[in-house]
C-alpha cells in the first residue's frame, strides 16, 4: 500500500503540538513532532473564558502548523482541542479563527482523549493490561486495558478536570507557594483520583504516564541539558524521583525553576503543581513506579486518521473530521 502523509494538531491547555507523519499499512514509517508552550489554558479555571492573548498564541502557533502541514504535503490534517476548550464559554473565538487557517477544529470529549491517548501508548505493551494516564494541564485522562493481534479491550476510560495549570491557579498564591498551599493541593488531588482507583476490580501492575509533566520530570531527574526524547521514552520514573524534585521546586521562585536542568523556561510556572499531580496519582493507585511514554495522543490520532482516511472506520470508535489539501 502506497505511503500517506497525514498531520494532526492537538490544542491542550498548556501546550500546542503538531505530528507530521507518514504511514503504510497503519504504522508511522516517519515522523516529526513539533511543541509549542501556548498556555491556551491560562485562567480559564477562574473565568470560563479564553484569554484574548490565549487565543492569539495558539492561532500563531497553529499559523505555522498548516504551512509546516503543508510543506510537508499532509493528504489528510486533524485538529483537536481538549480540557480547555472543554471547559470555556468562548470557544468559537478560536475555532472560528482555526477555520480560518483551514482546519476543521473539534473539541472532543474526555473519554475520547482517553482512547487516543491509549491508543498511541498501547502498542509499546501489546498483550499486556496497563493503566494508562495523560496528566496535562486542565485534565488528567485515565484509562484501563489491553492492546492485542484482535484490537483493544477497555475499561474505566474517564477524563478528571485535574492537571498542573488547573492546580496552580487554583491553589498556589504565588510561586513558590506556602507550606499550607502546598498540602492543600495535594490533598485535593489525591481525592480527585481516589475514587478511579477505587473502581477498578483488578489494578494492572504496571502504569503509563504521559505528557509535559513526566517527560520533565524525567528531564530533570537525569539533568538532560539537551531534551533526548529517546532517552525519556519508556525511562521508569520512581516515587521517590518524584518527591525529590517536589522538594528541589518547592522553595524556588518561577526564574529558579526555569534554571534548573530539563526545565523548559515556559512550563516552570506550571511544573511543580504537575510533580505533585504526579505524585497523587501515583499514591492513590498504589504505585511506587511508573513507566514514561512519548508517544500520546498524537500517536494515536494519527492512526485514526489513517483509519478514517483508508476505510471509514476507526478501532478506537471515534470518526474524526479531517481536513483535506
Amino acid at each position: 500500500m502506497s505511503t500517506v502523509k497525514i498531520a494532526a494538531i492537538d490544542l491542550g491547555t498548556v501546550s500546542s503540538r503538531l505530528l507530521c507523519a507518514e504511514m503504510s499499512n497503519g504504522q508511522i514509517t516517519a515522523s516529526t513532532k513539533r511543541t509549542v508552550i501556548t498556555d491556551l489554558g491560562e485562567r480559564v479555571d477562574a473565568t470560563g473564558v479564553f484569554a484574548p492573548a490565549a487565543i492569539d498564541r495558539v492561532t500563531q502557533a497553529c499559523t505555522e502548523f498548516v504551512r509546516e502541514a503543508r510543506e510537508f504535503g499532509a493528504h489528510h490534517v486533524c485538529c483537536t482541542l481538549t480540557s480547555a476548550a472543554r471547559d470555556v464559554s468562548n470557544g468559537n473565538d478560536l475555532l472560528d479563527r482555526l477555520r480560518d487557517l483551514g482546519l476543521v477544529p473539534q473539541v472532543i470529549p474526555g473519554e475520547v482523549e482517553a482512547r487516543l491517548t491509549f491508543y498511541g501508548v498501547a502498542h509499546d505493551f501489546a498483550n499486556e493490561r496497563i493503566a494508562v494516564a495523560d496528566s496535562g494541564g486542565g485534565s488528567t485522562e485515565l484509562v484501563v486495558g489491553r492492546a492485542s493481534d484482535g484490537g483493544l479491550e477497555l475499561d474505566c476510560a474517564e477524563s478528571l478536570n485535574i492537571g498542573c495549570r488547573r492546580v496552580t491557579e487554583r491553589f498556589f498564591s504565588s510561586v513558590p507557594p506556602s507550606a499550607d498551599e502546598l498540602d492543600k493541593a495535594a490533598a485535593w488531588a489525591r481525592a480527585q483520583f481516589e475514587p478511579y482507583w477505587a473502581g477498578l476490580a483488578n489494578r494492572p501492575e504496571r502504569l503509563v504516564a504521559v505528557g509535559g509533566t513526566v517527560t520533565t520530570l524525567v528531564a530533570m531527574v537525569h539533568e538532560l541539558a539537551v531534551y533526548d526524547s529517546h532517552f525519556v521514552h519508556l525511562r521508569d520514573l520512581t516515587i521517590e524521583q518524584v518527591e525529590d524534585g517536589i522538594d528541589r521546586m518547592r522553595s524556588l521562585t518561577v526564574e529558579q525553576i526555569a534554571q534548573l536542568p530539563g526545565i523548559q523556561a515556559k512550563r516552570a510556572p506550571v511544573i511543580l503543581a504537575g510533580a505533585i499531580v504526579v505524585r497523587e496519582l501515583m499514591r492513590a493507585g498504589g504505585y511506587g513506579c511508573l513507566t514514561v511514554s512519548e508517544n500520546s495522543l498524537l500517536a494515536g490520532a494519527a492512526a485514526t486518521i489513517y483509519e478514517a482516511a483508508m476505510s471509514g472506520r476507526t478501532v478506537i470508535g471515534w470518526i474524526p473530521e479531517l481536513s483535506s489539501w
